[in-house]
């Protein structure tokens, strides 16, 4: 008995020593992860590929009116273009952007030509124009990394080259283009690095109506009109500038 009763009470002991050596470790609770926080506001550059597309291909007969000759049209159907934006944006509320974008586009060389039958034939090349560009406001809905946005304002470009001839002989015409237009579209962005963000874009561009005819008291008195747009889609990269510090992680 005397055995059992020492051989209990030195286990008890050492139970007791055992706990009061782990009570004085100390302990370390584990992290609490939090996803990263996303900050849009700043200033950003970038650059940007795309294509361009020619939009409504219809085309008006003025005179002789009525129309006396069918009259058909073609289009190259897409045009390369590069170029580049820069922007600033203010991120609210908290999933809210509001922004302003300044871009700029040169497209590759693109001719628009309208044939007509009539007097040997009454042909026009246009050849497009070689830039576009735009200031714009966007609106975006931001969810983490990614930002879903609309966009709209005014469009600018060049007084592309115009050529008239009437019977294969060039003829004197009066033309007139608007270069500035109206332009609306959207996209999605990507934040995918600190500071970094990738995008897909729609950008359509209006110019309203180019008219173009034959001087007055000519003897072939023929003239067009025709709608004026494009269609775009680009990919691109930003790089931001934030005002409010880069994209964290906390805990």
């Amino acid at each position: 008995m005397k055995k059992l009763f020492l051989a209990t009470t030195m286990l008890a002991a050492g139970i007791v020593s055992a706990s009061a050596a782990d009570m004085g470790r100390p302990y370390t609770k584990a992290p609490v992860y939090v996803a990263p926080v996303y900050n849009w506001t700043g200033f950003y550059v970038g650059a940007h590929i795309g294509a361009a597309f020619s939009g409504n291909d219809s085309v008006s007969q003025v005179l002789p009116a009525p129309a006396l000759f069918p009259l058909t049209s073609s289009d190259r159907d897409a045009t390369f273009l590069g170029g580049g934006q820069v922007g600033a944006d203010y991120q609210f509320a908290p999933n809210w952007l509001v922004g302003i974008e300044g871009q700029i586009s040169g497209l590759a060389n693109s001719d628009r030509r309208f044939t007509s039958t009539f007097s040997g034939g009454v042909v026009v090349n246009d050849r497009g124009a070689q830039w576009l560009a735009s200031v714009t406001g966007r609106l975006g809905y931001v969810s983490g990394p990614l930002l879903i946005y609309a966009k709209g304002g005014v469009a600018f470009r060049d007084d592309s080259d115009v050529t008239f001839t009437v019977a294969n002989v060039a003829t004197p015409f009066v033309f007139g283009r608007d270069t500035t237009g109206y332009t609306v579209g959207g996209g999605l962005e990507y934040m995918f690095a600190q500071n970094w963000s990738a995008k897909i874009e729609y950008q359509y561009y209006d110019f309203g109506r180019t008219n173009f005819s034959t001087v007055a008291g000519s003897t072939t008195p023929v003239a067009f009109s025709y709608r004026d747009d494009l269609h775009t889609v680009k990919v691109g990269v930003n790089y931001h500038f934030n005002w409010g510090g880069p994209v964290v992680a906390k805990y």
